[in-house]
């Protein structure tokens, strides 16, 4: 049953790497200004915290197994609308709708998996959820830039709402004996404010805020420091799938065991040291070969670091108040990359000023975390 949960969070960050590389040249297909483009990528980001709050809110009230369901269903059903994009308005609005269903099906995968994962295991499964969220992002991007260049965007989208709308479908049937008879429970009764003074949850926010944060750097700052250097648009691609399959291995290789016998904070200030030296290595260095070792040291700091966060929110949360918890956790995570892109573009930062700032933001919350931990 838990590998079947793992398939579902695959499919849902694969819908959403999947549409990376080709959205903004659809959009301008449809005759969007360069403004508009954006507007259009950065929309689903957008929206997509609000539907991360409105999941965690209903998960705890109606129980992770509703919310999935519907997050599923309304997913497949909005990725069919791309057929009717016939402008850049029409996109955005379909961007906003997909933006928000999706917001739904991930904070209710993982309230679902934690409440069914012991104590005891759950940095390890945290680690193996990591890796197909890793796996999601090196073949989302292949394989949507490959079928829709061979097809249409739309049919690339509807090909990913048919899998998505099988899953919801078998969902039904199989996850329903899991959940509990009567999953409604009593929402916690303390303000967002209030909970997030627990300091477990705190650090669970904030590190995946920094987190996507530095991914957002990362993405938008990695292609410019690439064609900076004269070195083929391809290696870009390259560079983050060293990344991603470095942080795969350690999420799969024994070494996840020690996810559960060392105090998340510690494997979570490893974490964020490690890719806040390779960030700053990445600015440093020139030569392709030095910055694939580069992009492997970061994979692992990311690996160190995604899994922390998880076992942090866990540690700090109850099953009445983890699906609100995961709800604000993912919704940081989109504010994250947004911010990224958006801060360093705004001061016009070249990449490797980029690479500095993030690195240095990453390495002042590990102090912060460090400090709370000797406390």
């Amino acid at each position: 049953m838990r590998i079947y949960i793992y398939l579902i969070i695959f499919f849902a960050f694969f819908d959403l790497f999947a549409q990376l590389p080709i959205m903004s040249p659809f959009a301008v297909d449809l005759g969007a200004t360069p403004f508009l483009a954006g507007l259009a990528v950065g929309m689903y980001s957008l929206s997509n915290v609000a539907g991360n709050v409105i999941s965690g809110i209903f998960a705890d009230r109606r129980g992770p197994f509703a919310v999935l369901i519907f997050g599923l269903v309304s997913t497949g059903v909005v990725l069919f609308s791309y057929h009717l994009a016939d402008g850049p308005y029409s996109l955005l609005a379909i961007r906003f709708f997909h933006g928000l269903a999706a917001g739904f099906a991930v904070p209710a995968a993982f309230t679902f998996l934690a409440n069914r994962t012991k104590q005891n295991r759950r940095g390890k499964g945290a680690a193996i959820s990591g890796a197909f969220v890793g796996l999601a992002a090196i073949v989302g991007p292949a394989f949507g830039a490959i079928y829709a260049s061979r097809t249409s965007v739309p049919e690339m989208m509807g090909i990913t709402g048919t899998i998505l709308l099988l899953l919801g479908a078998i969902s039904y049937f199989l996850l329903k004996k899991e959940a509990p008879k009567k999953e409604s429970v009593q929402a916690p009764k303390a303000p967002f404010m209030e909970s997030v003074r627990t300091l477990g949850l705190f650090q669970a926010f904030a590190g995946a805020f920094f987190l996507m944060f530095s991914q957002g750097v990362l993405a938008y700052m990695l292609p410019l420091k690439v064609e900076a250097l004269q070195l083929p648009a391809e290696m870009s691609g390259l560079l983050l799938s060293t990344f991603g399959i470095a942080a795969i291995l350690v999420f799969l290789l024994p070494v996840n065991r020690l996810f559960d016998r060392i105090q998340p904070v510690y494997t979570l200030i490893a974490g964020f040291s490690c890719m806040a030296l390779s960030l700053f290595l990445l600015s440093a260095v020139s030569l392709a070969l030095f910055m694939y070792i580069v992009m492997a040291s970061y994979g692992i700091g990311f690996a160190l670091l995604f899994p922390s966060i998880n076992s942090l929110l866990i540690d700090s949360t109850t099953l009445q108040s983890r699906g609100r918890a995961y709800g604000y956790f993912y919704a940081f995570f989109s504010f994250g990359v947004v911010a990224g892109s958006s801060v360093t573009g705004a001061l016009e930062l070249s990449a490797n000023e980029g690479f500095i700032l993030s690195g240095s933001l990453l390495l002042l919350i590990a102090a912060f975390n460090g400090l709370a931990a000797g406390r």
